[in-house]
């Protein structure tokens, strides 16, 4: 009995992967996979052109990394000048102030070589300063780690689990093609099975290597003691994480939208619903979060997405206030939502029934 259950899921896989790699309603999922690995690709691209113009420029205007960070705000344009000389470049504008009044702001660009700094005088005074940091590996981690919790792990494996296993059942009821599985003697159970497995893998494979091409592009820039040091230190430890990581969210947002295309005719709505509900998860209590599966995904990402500088702080404490599960604890929470999901999958598959006059 189970060589023929393998051997009908292994048929079922066959089948369904193909028409799920090369579905052409579904080449979307591939841009929202390849989306990040653009923009870290055009990053690393730029990036070392960009150090090698201020290294350029600090040569033709040298200046002092202590200079630089000697400056304060309020002091004068000639006391800047004093201490750093003439800057690499400038610009001046001129707008209409109170009562006809005009004010000046002036912008100074300098640099050291590493790091840019930006000045901006207005009316004589200097009243800000902006400095560009250089290059280096722990920002550009922090910065993966960002777009990987808050755009890849929310909206484009969301979406793309969305699109993919809310079709395996749903998808063939619209098609009128259902009925050929269900006329077969395979077992319900085993047909979800083989359907579950069959997005699981397209969708694992699609979005890990979107991952694997978004850590490549970020380390491309990096050659040399600081890639081998972070490949030796934390490196290999976060590119597993990473991965595993998106393998997890596959399998969690597939078993809530395999069930979701199972017992609603139109999944838009329940995935409307989990969306918000994802979105929401930081704001409810602790009990409520463990029925999130970004709760636990987070949890298990190797470097923590730190809110945005420029937040108030009252919302700064609130989304940095709890404290993530362990690593045992959120790898079991996540299975067992996914074997319940799967459960109210299989209970609801056994009583299919196929009316295509009613769909």
């Amino acid at each position: 009995m189970i060589r023929l259950w393998l051997v009908q899921i292994t048929s079922i896989l066959r089948m369904e992967m193909r028409k799920t790699f090369f579905a052409r309603r579904g080449l979307w999922v591939y841009l929202l996979a390849l989306a990040p690995v653009v923009l870290f690709a055009a990053h690393s691209a730029t990036a070392p052109r960009r150090q090698a113009r201020l290294a350029r420029f600090a040569a033709e205007h040298p200046v002092s990394k202590w200079a630089l960070l000697m400056l304060r705000l309020d002091m004068t344009r000639e006391q800047v000048l004093k201490k750093l000389g003439p800057p690499y470049a400038a610009q001046t504008q001129i707008y209409g102030g109170h009562r006809g009044q005009t004010v000046r702001h002036d912008r100074y660009y300098y640099t050291d070589g590493e790091v840019e700094q930006i000045l901006t005088f207005v009316d004589e005074r200097l009243t800000r300063i902006n400095r560009v940091e250089a290059e280096s590996l722990s920002n550009d981690s922090t910065i993966l780690a960002t777009i990987f919790q808050f755009y890849y792990l929310r909206l484009a494996v969301f979406f793309g689990c969305v699109g993919i296993f809310t079709n395996l059942f749903r998808g063939e009821m619209v098609d009128k093609s259902l009925h050929f599985y269900l006329l077969t003697p395979m077992r319900r159970e085993v047909l979800l099975i083989g359907k579950f497995l069959a997005g699981l893998i397209a969708t694992v494979v699609i979005f890990t290597s979107g991952t694997a091409l978004q850590l490549l592009a970020m380390l491309w820039q990096f050659r040399g003691p600081a890639l081998t040091e972070y490949l030796h230190g934390p490196g290999w430890g976060h590119i597993e994480a990473y991965l595993g990581v998106t393998a997890l969210a596959c399998a969690g947002y597939g078993s809530v939208f395999l069930a979701a295309g199972l017992i609603w005719r139109n999944p838009i709505i329940p995935a409307a619903v989990v969306l918000i509900w994802e979105s929401a998860n930081v704001f409810v209590p602790l009990a409520l979060k463990k029925l999130s599966v970004i709760y636990y995904l987070q949890s298990l990402c190797p470097v923590v997405a730190e809110p945005e500088n420029d937040m108030s702080l009252p919302l700064r404490l609130l989304l940095s206030a709890t404290e993530p599960p362990a690593v045992g604890f959120a790898l079991s929470g996540i299975l067992a939502l996914i074997l319940i999901l799967l459960v109210i999958a299989a209970l609801r598959a056994r009583k299919l029934e196929i009316n295509y006059s009613a769909e």
